[in-house]
């Protein structure tokens, strides 16, 4: 299977091209840093800058996972612009131009987050729940899907992986997490009561590797594991595994005053699960968070 990767340096890339590799598929990863894919992607990936270079090569599916990280820097006009642009502008050519190809791939995989639900409170969220919210990151979200739901008028299956927080050693929250916790200075944001939709990334390429091969799948799939946390289980969750306190608090008001618009992003949350995906048939390795942990900060992670 020949497979076209957006987003494919990233955390999530990079572990999909390992696994896709493993399997014997042939990858290429549009970038704006080709030459750098082969080293950080395996040497048997291809890095193309334009997507005028695949030609009319045939392509079996296109997994659309690029976009500016969402809480690295604080959301001013300009860097929501990045971000809508890193997504929706990016999705909108990729659609484009598949538009142009006379051969054209069965499915496209596009990423999505679980903020598309905006701040969900106490309510269950299973892929039927509601519409998106006002806020900045689920306006972002719908945006985003709704660019490539575009494609299935071009004949193409589409899937939007509405994905949770993900959780691995190499990098992504975990990573950030982990020095604070180690040291004692972990703990709760805000009152601690916000859900946190989580999955282990050995289970976010699993699933994603699920819905590539099931003809079926089509729509959006919570990425998420079946029991979501509050943030403070989570805390305690990891300061247990650290084998530290995690007692101190960042209250509501400081992170809103420090971080504008953005704090609502960790002060809001969604008790998502993955209907979906349990419906079709997929099973989770690490569906407990203290297994999770347990796997990633022993260093056996299997992604």
């Amino acid at each position: 299977m020949h497979i076209l990767l957006t987003g494919g340096t990233g955390l999530i890339g990079r572990a999909l091209c390992r696994h896709w590799l493993a399997a014997g598929h042939q990858l290429s990863v549009w970038s704006r840093r080709p030459e750098q894919v082969a080293a950080l992607c395996g040497a048997q990936v291809r890095g193309i800058g334009r997507l005028q270079e695949l030609g009319e090569e045939p392509l079996d599916a296109i997994v659309n996972l690029a976009g500016a990280p969402i809480a690295d820097r604080l959301w001013t006009r300009r860097r929501k612009a990045e971000l809508l642009a890193s997504r929706v502008q990016l999705t909108d050519q990729l659609v484009e131009w598949l538009a142009t190809r006379r051969q054209r791939p069965a499915l496209l995989l596009s990423g999505s987050a679980v903020g598309w639900y905006g701040c969900g409170g106490e309510q269950e969220l299973d892929e039927n729940s509601g519409s998106p919210a006002e806020d900045f990151a689920s306006q972002l979200c719908a945006a985003w899907e709704d660019s490539a739901r575009a494609a299935e008028a071009l004949g193409l299956r589409v899937v939007l992986l509405r994905t949770g927080l993900v959780l691995a050693r190499q990098g992504g929250l975990l990573k950030r997490m982990h020095l604070p916790f180690s040291l004692g200075l972990g703990g709760l944001l805000g009152d601690g009561r916000q859900w946190m939709p989580w999955i282990h990334l050995a289970d976010q390429i699993a699933l994603i590797d699920f819905l590539l091969q099931h003809p079926q799948a089509s729509g959006p799939y919570n990425a998420c594991a079946p029991q979501p946390v509050r943030n403070r289980d989570f805390a305690r969750a990891l300061g247990l595994a650290l084998h530290r306190p995690a007692w101190l608090a960042a209250p509501a008001g400081l992170l809103r005053l420090l971080l504008g618009e953005l704090a609502e992003l960790l002060l809001d949350g969604q008790r998502a699960v993955p209907r979906r995906l349990l419906q079709a048939g997929f099973r989770f390795r690490f569906t407990t968070l203290e297994e999770a942990l347990a796997d990633l900060l022993a260093g056996t992670d299997k992604d």
